[in-house]
């Protein structure tokens, strides 16, 4: 980085500031993952300077044969990966992916059958703040007491609701997901079929969890979080809907794509494709399971009773304080995590009463379940000491001393001056 570091010292600091945070914090936010430095490379790359707008073969600017090479690519890997029909590489992240999906199967004022953010949704699953609901009407289901999705319950509301789809996939829960028992209730009634996988994406294409793609009529996913890839969004569907999607992302919703962004989609799929991607998420799930079960033997509720894939959402009163406390807590001490509402909050998004976790980026770093119990007794003893500055110093040092044990490959002389 030795150009940024003459020309601009004011984002090279900040930046040297944000690499010394990443590789002595325990990243624990589920949503969050370290990508390779060959996805870094192709992120930085010159592709950031072409315009691309359309598709492989039908651009409109000049200058693009290179380019059609790389999307290509990205889309067979994509494709290959989820046992997909169609994929478009293009949407710019989860939710614009999510809003282009709405728009290539559904008109304006139409009804989605979806989770409730409470129970562990997403806000463009209808939350009123967002600006979707406005657009769609929303009806929302909750899961049962039990933690487990309600089929029944959803096939009621789908048939008592004039609903043209049904929305899974979720931000906070930690179930599996039954895609096979949906699609029944969608021929029964006529009507379409979406899942949101941006969350387990990873342990979906190693082969881990359940894959709705080659069941459902869309589905929905960023490259992030367990795919471990670039920020970005992407959208699988069946062949008969691939116009219409296509449609809806450009010139629908976006203009020209990020094509640097596309050639690290790319590189990212080319190594969930390999044996050791399905070893590290196997990984994922193990250091997953075995903090859950550490922190519930330490008093955390876990809410949905378990976890069945990368993260979990634990209810957190019992300690005395809001997740906002515990979030800020945990910052100090090394430890990122974020606060979260929890099925029957009675708390505030501003101060809810859970905080949400994961394994996805700790597991990258080489954590493994053995490590698992140290690292939920560090994260007790700062909920049992929240406002003891002296104690979250020393877990701010185990922290440290956890992280240079498995340091980031980020850690090498091109990010320096």
């Amino acid at each position: 980085m030795k150009n940024l570091h003459q020309q601009d010292q004011t984002i090279w600091i900040s930046l040297q500031k944000e690499i010394e945070r990443q590789n002595n914090t325990l990243e624990m936010i589920p949503s969050e993952n370290f990508v390779s430095p060959a996805v870094l490379e192709a992120l930085g790359s010159p592709l950031t300077n072409k315009y691309a707008e359309g598709y492989v073969g039908k651009r409109y600017y000049g200058g693009n044969q290179f380019i059609d090479e790389i999307e290509s690519v990205a889309i067979e890997r994509a494709k290959q990966l989820f046992q997909a029909e169609h994929a478009n590489v293009q949407a710019l992240s989860g939710s614009p992916a999510n809003l282009a999906a709405y728009f290539a199967l559904l008109e304006p004022g139409d009804t989605i059958l979806a989770m409730s953010l409470a129970q562990g949704g997403h806000l463009t699953h209808g939350h009123p703040v967002s600006k979707i609901s406005k657009i769609f009407k929303f009806v929302h289901y909750n899961v049962k007491d039990n933690g487990e999705l309600d089929y029944e319950n959803i096939r009621e509301l789908a048939i008592k609701n004039p609903v043209k789809l049904i929305l899974v996939g979720y931000s906070a829960y930690s179930r599996e997901i039954d895609y096979q028992k949906i699609q029944n209730i969608a021929d029964e009634l006529g009507i379409y079929t979406m899942a949101d996988i941006a969350h387990p994406a990873g342990l979906i294409a190693a082969g881990l969890m359940n894959n709705p793609v080659p069941i459902f009529d869309i589905v929905t996913s960023t490259t992030h979080k367990t795919l471990r890839g670039p920020r970005g969004g992407l959208i699988m569907c069946k062949q008969k809907h691939a116009a219409a999607v296509d449609k809806a992302v450009f010139p629908g919703l976006q203009g020209g794509p990020h094509e640097n962004n596309i050639a690290a989609k790319a590189v990212a799929f080319q190594e969930a494709l390999t044996p050791e991607f399905k070893i590290y998420a196997q990984n994922v799930l193990d250091n997953a399971q075995a903090l859950c079960e550490a922190l519930r033997s330490g008093g955390v509720k876990i809410c949905f009773e378990k976890t069945e894939n990368h993260l979990m959402l634990c209810d957190i009163r019992n300690f005395g304080i809001n997740s906002k406390e515990a979030q800020d807590a945990l910052e100090q001490a090394g430890i990122t995590v974020n606060m979260n509402m929890i099925p029957n909050d009675p708390g505030t998004p501003l101060a809810p009463s859970g905080i949400r976790l994961g394994t996805p980026a700790i597991t990258t770093r080489g954590f493994t379940k053995t490590e698992m119990t140290t690292i939920a007794e560090l994260i007790l003893t700062v909920l049992k000491n929240h406002d003891k500055t002296d104690i979250l110093e020393q877990v701010r040092l185990a922290v440290k001393k956890l992280c240079n044990d498995h340091p980031l490959a980020y850690q090498h002389e091109n990010y320096h001056a």
